[in-house]
Protein backbone atom coordinates (compact mmCIF):
# COMPACT_ATOMS: atom_id res chain seq x y z
CA UNK A 1 0.00 0.00 0.00
CA UNK A 2 1.40 3.39 -0.99
CA UNK A 3 2.12 6.12 1.52
CA UNK A 4 1.49 9.09 -0.77
CA UNK A 5 -2.06 9.67 0.50
CA UNK A 6 -0.86 10.28 4.07
CA UNK A 7 -0.14 13.80 5.41
CA UNK A 8 2.69 15.37 3.40
CA UNK A 9 4.59 16.46 6.50
CA UNK A 10 5.27 12.82 7.38
CA UNK A 11 8.57 11.36 6.22
CA UNK A 12 9.53 7.69 6.09
CA UNK A 13 13.30 7.26 6.43
CA UNK A 14 14.92 3.82 6.64
CA UNK A 15 17.33 2.86 9.41
CA UNK A 16 20.81 1.48 8.99
CA UNK A 17 21.05 -2.35 9.06
CA UNK A 18 21.17 -4.07 12.46
CA UNK A 19 21.06 -7.72 13.62
CA UNK A 20 17.58 -9.23 13.39
CA UNK A 21 16.01 -10.16 16.73
CA UNK A 22 14.05 -13.11 15.33
CA UNK A 23 16.23 -14.65 12.62
CA UNK A 24 19.76 -14.51 14.00
CA UNK A 25 21.54 -15.07 10.69
CA UNK A 26 20.00 -12.00 9.06
CA UNK A 27 20.22 -8.22 9.15
CA UNK A 28 17.17 -6.00 9.48
CA UNK A 29 16.19 -2.45 8.56
CA UNK A 30 13.11 -0.47 9.57
CA UNK A 31 11.14 2.25 7.85
CA UNK A 32 9.86 4.71 10.46
CA UNK A 33 7.26 7.49 10.39
CA UNK A 34 8.54 10.91 11.48
CA UNK A 35 7.82 13.20 13.18
CA UNK A 36 6.40 10.74 15.71
CA UNK A 37 4.11 13.25 17.40
CA UNK A 38 2.08 13.58 14.17
CA UNK A 39 1.10 9.90 14.25
CA UNK A 40 -2.12 9.94 16.25
CA UNK A 41 -4.86 7.32 16.36
CA UNK A 42 -6.34 7.98 12.91
CA UNK A 43 -3.02 8.18 11.04
CA UNK A 44 -1.65 5.20 12.93
CA UNK A 45 -4.73 3.19 11.90
CA UNK A 46 -3.92 4.00 8.28
CA UNK A 47 -0.30 2.95 8.83
CA UNK A 48 -1.32 -0.25 10.62
CA UNK A 49 -3.40 -1.30 7.61
CA UNK A 50 -0.24 -0.74 5.52
CA UNK A 51 1.80 -3.07 7.69
CA UNK A 52 3.21 -0.72 10.33
CA UNK A 53 3.43 -1.38 14.07
CA UNK A 54 4.51 0.81 16.92
CA UNK A 55 7.08 0.64 19.69
CA UNK A 56 6.27 3.43 22.11
CA UNK A 57 5.63 6.51 19.98
CA UNK A 58 7.58 5.17 16.98
CA UNK A 59 5.57 3.69 14.09
CA UNK A 60 7.67 1.36 11.94
CA UNK A 61 7.59 -1.48 9.45
CA UNK A 62 10.33 -3.85 8.26
CA UNK A 63 12.24 -2.68 5.19
CA UNK A 64 14.95 -5.32 5.00
CA UNK A 65 17.22 -5.56 1.97
CA UNK A 66 17.08 -9.32 1.37
CA UNK A 67 14.25 -10.61 3.55
CA UNK A 68 10.44 -10.43 3.62
CA UNK A 69 9.86 -12.87 6.47
CA UNK A 70 7.91 -10.42 8.68
CA UNK A 71 4.29 -10.61 7.54
CA UNK A 72 1.57 -8.42 9.14
CA UNK A 73 -1.28 -10.56 10.47
CA UNK A 74 -4.82 -9.97 11.68
CA UNK A 75 -7.87 -12.01 12.68
CA UNK A 76 -11.31 -11.31 11.14
CA UNK A 77 -13.08 -11.78 14.44
CA UNK A 78 -16.62 -12.46 13.17
CA UNK A 79 -15.41 -15.64 11.47
CA UNK A 80 -13.10 -16.85 14.22
CA UNK A 81 -14.03 -20.02 16.07
CA UNK A 82 -11.75 -21.35 18.83
CA UNK A 83 -10.02 -24.68 18.40
CA UNK A 84 -10.38 -27.34 21.09
CA UNK A 85 -7.19 -26.25 22.85
CA UNK A 86 -8.25 -22.60 22.67
CA UNK A 87 -11.65 -23.49 24.10
CA UNK A 88 -9.87 -25.21 26.98
CA UNK A 89 -7.86 -22.01 27.59
CA UNK A 90 -11.12 -20.05 27.73
CA UNK A 91 -12.51 -22.46 30.32
CA UNK A 92 -9.28 -22.62 32.31
CA UNK A 93 -8.78 -18.86 32.62
CA UNK A 94 -12.31 -17.55 32.29
CA UNK A 95 -12.43 -16.59 35.97
CA UNK A 96 -9.48 -14.20 35.73
CA UNK A 97 -10.43 -10.70 36.89
CA UNK A 98 -9.68 -8.01 34.31
CA UNK A 99 -9.15 -4.30 34.92
CA UNK A 100 -8.78 -1.86 32.01
CA UNK A 101 -6.92 1.38 32.72
CA UNK A 102 -4.99 4.09 30.87
CA UNK A 103 -1.27 3.42 30.39
CA UNK A 104 0.55 3.89 33.69
CA UNK A 105 3.64 2.70 35.52
CA UNK A 106 3.09 0.15 38.27
CA UNK A 107 5.90 -1.55 40.17
CA UNK A 108 4.09 -4.91 40.18
CA UNK A 109 3.66 -4.72 36.41
CA UNK A 110 7.32 -3.96 35.90
CA UNK A 111 8.37 -6.82 38.19
CA UNK A 112 6.20 -9.24 36.20
CA UNK A 113 7.63 -7.85 32.94
CA UNK A 114 11.21 -8.36 34.18
CA UNK A 115 10.50 -11.96 35.19
CA UNK A 116 8.82 -12.64 31.85
CA UNK A 117 11.75 -11.23 29.87
CA UNK A 118 14.26 -13.21 31.91
CA UNK A 119 12.27 -16.40 31.27
CA UNK A 120 11.27 -15.96 27.61
CA UNK A 121 13.89 -13.61 26.13
CA UNK A 122 17.02 -14.19 28.18
CA UNK A 123 20.06 -12.73 26.45
CA UNK A 124 17.99 -10.87 23.86
CA UNK A 125 17.60 -7.16 23.21
CA UNK A 126 14.55 -6.93 25.46
CA UNK A 127 16.12 -8.69 28.44
CA UNK A 128 17.30 -5.47 30.05
CA UNK A 129 15.17 -5.16 33.22
CA UNK A 130 15.37 -1.40 32.73
CA UNK A 131 12.48 0.80 33.84
CA UNK A 132 13.17 3.48 31.21
CA UNK A 133 13.25 0.88 28.42
CA UNK A 134 10.03 -0.66 29.72
CA UNK A 135 8.25 2.69 29.98
CA UNK A 136 9.41 3.87 26.55
CA UNK A 137 8.42 0.59 24.93
CA UNK A 138 4.99 0.07 26.49
CA UNK A 139 3.78 3.13 28.38
CA UNK A 140 4.37 5.90 25.84
CA UNK A 141 1.78 6.25 23.08
CA UNK A 142 0.27 8.89 20.82
CA UNK A 143 -2.74 6.71 20.03
CA UNK A 144 -5.77 5.48 21.98
CA UNK A 145 -4.17 2.82 24.17
CA UNK A 146 -5.21 0.78 27.17
CA UNK A 147 -3.52 -1.38 29.78
CA UNK A 148 -5.32 -4.53 30.93
CA UNK A 149 -4.53 -6.34 34.18
CA UNK A 150 -5.43 -10.01 34.57
CA UNK A 151 -5.54 -11.32 38.14
CA UNK A 152 -6.09 -14.75 39.63
CA UNK A 153 -7.75 -13.75 42.88
CA UNK A 154 -5.25 -11.12 44.09
CA UNK A 155 -2.24 -12.37 42.14
CA UNK A 156 -1.23 -10.41 39.03
CA UNK A 157 -0.65 -13.03 36.32
CA UNK A 158 -0.76 -11.07 33.06
CA UNK A 159 -0.70 -7.56 31.58
CA UNK A 160 -1.69 -6.64 28.02
CA UNK A 161 -1.17 -3.36 26.17
CA UNK A 162 -3.86 -2.78 23.52
CA UNK A 163 -4.48 -0.02 20.96
CA UNK A 164 -8.06 0.82 20.00
CA UNK A 165 -8.44 1.85 16.35
CA UNK A 166 -11.36 2.55 14.04
CA UNK A 167 -11.46 -0.93 12.52
CA UNK A 168 -10.14 -3.07 15.34
CA UNK A 169 -7.89 -3.60 18.30
CA UNK A 170 -4.14 -4.00 17.98
CA UNK A 171 -2.38 -6.38 20.36
CA UNK A 172 0.73 -4.36 21.19
CA UNK A 173 2.34 -6.63 23.79
CA UNK A 174 1.45 -9.12 26.51
CA UNK A 175 3.60 -10.42 29.35
CA UNK A 176 2.59 -12.96 31.95
CA UNK A 177 3.65 -15.30 34.74
CA UNK A 178 5.63 -18.17 33.27
CA UNK A 179 5.73 -20.27 36.45
CA UNK A 180 2.10 -21.45 36.50
CA UNK A 181 1.94 -25.12 35.42
CA UNK A 182 -0.48 -25.79 32.58
CA UNK A 183 -1.37 -22.13 32.05
CA UNK A 184 -2.26 -20.74 28.63
CA UNK A 185 -2.16 -17.05 29.47
CA UNK A 186 -0.90 -15.83 26.09
CA UNK A 187 -3.60 -17.72 24.22
CA UNK A 188 -6.25 -16.48 26.62
CA UNK A 189 -5.15 -12.87 26.15
CA UNK A 190 -5.75 -13.08 22.39
CA UNK A 191 -9.10 -14.81 22.90
CA UNK A 192 -10.10 -12.10 25.37
CA UNK A 193 -9.16 -9.39 22.88
CA UNK A 194 -11.15 -11.13 20.14
CA UNK A 195 -14.19 -11.01 22.39
CA UNK A 196 -13.63 -7.30 23.09
CA UNK A 197 -13.55 -6.67 19.33
CA UNK A 198 -16.87 -8.47 18.94
CA UNK A 199 -18.49 -6.54 21.76
CA UNK A 200 -17.36 -3.25 20.22
CA UNK A 201 -18.35 -4.33 16.67
CA UNK A 202 -14.75 -3.98 15.51
CA UNK A 203 -13.95 -6.34 12.61
CA UNK A 204 -10.25 -7.08 13.21
CA UNK A 205 -7.70 -7.95 15.85
CA UNK A 206 -4.22 -7.01 14.59
CA UNK A 207 -1.53 -9.39 15.84
CA UNK A 208 1.62 -7.68 14.58
CA UNK A 209 4.14 -9.62 12.53
CA UNK A 210 4.03 -13.33 11.87
CA UNK A 211 7.34 -14.94 10.95
CA UNK A 212 6.84 -18.48 9.67
CA UNK A 213 10.45 -19.44 10.40
CA UNK A 214 10.41 -18.16 13.99
CA UNK A 215 9.20 -20.58 16.72
CA UNK A 216 8.36 -17.56 18.90
CA UNK A 217 5.74 -16.54 16.33
CA UNK A 218 4.20 -19.95 15.64
CA UNK A 219 1.27 -19.40 18.03
CA UNK A 220 -0.23 -16.75 15.73
CA UNK A 221 -0.90 -19.27 12.96
CA UNK A 222 -3.13 -21.23 15.35
CA UNK A 223 -5.76 -18.48 15.26
CA UNK A 224 -7.86 -19.10 12.16
CA UNK A 225 -8.88 -17.63 9.87
CA UNK A 226 -5.86 -15.36 9.73
CA UNK A 227 -5.27 -12.66 7.13
CA UNK A 228 -1.79 -11.53 6.13
CA UNK A 229 -0.64 -8.48 4.19
CA UNK A 230 1.11 -9.63 1.02
CA UNK A 231 2.17 -7.16 -1.68
CA UNK A 232 -0.15 -4.52 -0.27
CA UNK A 233 -3.25 -6.76 -0.10
CA UNK A 234 -4.78 -8.44 2.93
CA UNK A 235 -5.33 -12.09 2.04
CA UNK A 236 -5.63 -15.51 3.64
CA UNK A 237 -2.67 -17.89 3.43
CA UNK A 238 -3.37 -21.11 1.57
Amino acid sequence: MALNDLPQELLFPVTEPYPCSYLPDRMARMQIAVPAHRVGTEIYGDLLRRGFRRSGVIAYRPQCDQCRACVPARIPVREFRPSRSQARALTKHGDLKTTVTPLRYDADHFALYARYQASRHSGGDMDQNDRDQYSGFLLESNVRSHLVEFRDNDRLVMVSIIDELNDGLSAVYTFFATDVPGASFGTYSILWQIEQCRRASLPFLYLGYWIKESPKMSYKARFRPMETLINGTWQRPE
